[in-house]
């Protein structure tokens, strides 16, 4: 059996079996990303690095160990820390930047005996919603190589979509895990704000980055979930809870909800769609994929009902406040002094500031630090950023008060399908609402997820949106897998 398109139930059934060993998985792995490189998916591939990897997950499973993720290939975004691959979150400033240290979600995923394929390619310290935005050049969707993948985590999505690895991690600021699982056909879950450890991560919007996976099916994305979750010390932003890391999120899987039997495992399920997630500026060929899938899921029992999101229009300007602002924080570390690019010319401190930061930032983060910096400074920090902070709270109570009417809110995960490549380039505007329906659970750190349901013109893949209340990621990755077992949308592989 091939690596390519197996998920990680499968590729365990041959570990397990030995009808291959992690080796074998990890050097498919390794000459399928090559053979895939024209999908610019990979930014850094160390051979020696990954086959040693595989061989101390060989060495684990000839003493007897037994575990879900052991020996198993996947790939980090390039916004993790790796240490022994380059890190440098698709930017020039950190060009062949070499981390002492691994990121805490790397870490737990080593700790597993997952075997990291490479580092994938991602918008500038994940600044974008195509994967466009990159150092390392645009990535190509593998249904349409014309097409966008989205982003920013589109080299992890396309890496999934294209088979060759089962699963990969993503980073979800404003939609960036559910926008390119959408529109790659793949399986994707941001979980609540505060569940990953953020320490590794290179931050963009300390208050909105979280990690998740992205695999073909909500079964994987579950199994990684598992090693992903817990509290960290070493994160101010990880959340403290009794279980933390004890969860099973397998637990719900095939499991009847509420008071779902074997036929109708959904019964008394609520799924909420909110009516502005499905007003004129929702794509028909995007609907039409979303309410069959909708319809799917009544006849597993689940009752739909209308809900409202009153302020849905405002997570756009809210969010391009709040995350530029928090950018522009966070970035200032980048100063050519201590690490990352410094420019060869300049003559006192204050020009060798502007030229590295000017040749190191692409346009799109130089765009979103000038902005940040605009809304901190004097005389506008309560007209914008206090202002913006205010509706991030309506827009959370919007959320909460939704959740009195349902268990779930469904819904698009974007407007449109994949667009071509450079078609929005011109107007960034244009690609900020693309993130229309995936802002307000990021504002309100709830945790979400994208399902394939279907294709839409020129056969680009359609993701329904899956929301849950705080910490009920169980439940979402239920609902989804509950679906994929009567639906094979998630086991359609590009040409």
């Amino acid at each position: 059996m091939s690596v390519q398109y197996q998920g990680i139930r499968a590729l365990r059934t041959l570990l397990d079996s030995r009808k291959a060993s992690a080796t074998e998985l990890a050097q498919e792995s390794l000459q399928l990303a090559r053979a895939s490189a024209s999908l610019n998916a990979f930014t850094d591939i160390r051979d020696e690095l990954t086959l040693a990897q595989a061989k101390a997950a060989d060495a684990r499973l000839a003493s007897g160990e037994q575990s879900a993720l052991l020996g198993i290939p996947m790939a980090h975004k390039d916004i993790f820390v790796t240490q022994g691959w380059a890190s440098t979150a698709g930017s020039n400033m950190l060009k062949g930047y070499l981390s002492p240290f691994d990121a805490e979600v790397v870490d737990r995923l080593n700790k597993a005996g997952m075997v990291n394929v490479g580092k994938v390619n991602c918008d500038e310290f994940a600044m974008g919603s195509s994967n466009e935005k990159s150092a390392f050049g645009p990535c190509h969707n593998p249904w349409d190589t014309q097409a966008v993948p989205g982003g920013s985590s589109g080299g992890s999505a396309v890496a999934v979509a294209s088979g060759v690895v089962p699963m990969a991690t993503g980073t979800d600021t404003g939609g960036s895990i559910r926008q390119p699982a959408s529109l790659c056909g793949i399986t994707g879950i941001k979980p609540t704000y505060g569940s990953c450890s953020r320490y590794g991560m290179i931050a963009y919007a300390s208050s909105l980055d979280q990690a998740g996976p992205m695999a073909r099916t909500a079964e994987d994305c579950a199994l990684v979930l598992n090693a992903m979750v817990g509290f960290d010390t070493k994160d101010s932003t990880s959340v403290e809870r009794p279980r933390a890391g004890q969860e099973d999120f397998t637990g719900l899987l095939g499991q009847p909800l509420k008071n779902g039997d074997a036929t109708q495992p959904l019964k008394g399920l609520r799924v909420g769609l909110p009516a502005e997630f499905f007003c004129d500026g929702l794509s028909a060929d995007v609907r039409a994929p979303i309410d069959a899938a909708l319809r799917q899921l009544e006849q597993l029992g689940a009752t739909l009902v209308n809900i409202s999101l009153p302020r849905t229009e405002l997570s756009i300007p809210a969010y391009y406040v709040i995350a530029p602002a928090e950018a522009s924080s966070n970035l200032s570390r980048f100063d050519g002094v201590r690490y990352g690019h410094r420019a060869s010319d300049y003559t006192d401190l204050k020009s060798m500031y502007e030229n590295s930061r000017s040749e190191g930032f692409g346009l799109e983060v130089q765009r979103r630090i000038m902005i940040g910096a605009y809304v901190l400074s004097h005389g506008y920090y309560d007209a914008y950023y206090l202002q913006a902070q205010k509706v991030r709270r309506l827009i959370a109570q919007d959320f909460q008060s939704a959740f009195t009417q349902c268990d779930v809110i469904a819904g698009p995960v974007s407007p449109t399908v994949a667009w071509n490549i450079g078609a929005l380039n011109a107007d960034p505007i244009q690609m900020y609402l693309a993130d229309i329906y995936t802002l307000g659970a990021s504002l309100a750190g709830l945790p979400g997820m994208s399902v394939p349901v279907g294709f839409g013109q020129g056969n680009r893949p359609v993701g329904m949106q899956l929301i849950g209340n705080y910490f009920q990621e169980g439940e979402l990755l239920a609902v989804a897998d509950h679906y994929q077992r009567h639906s094979d949308w998630h086991l359609r592989t590009p040409a």
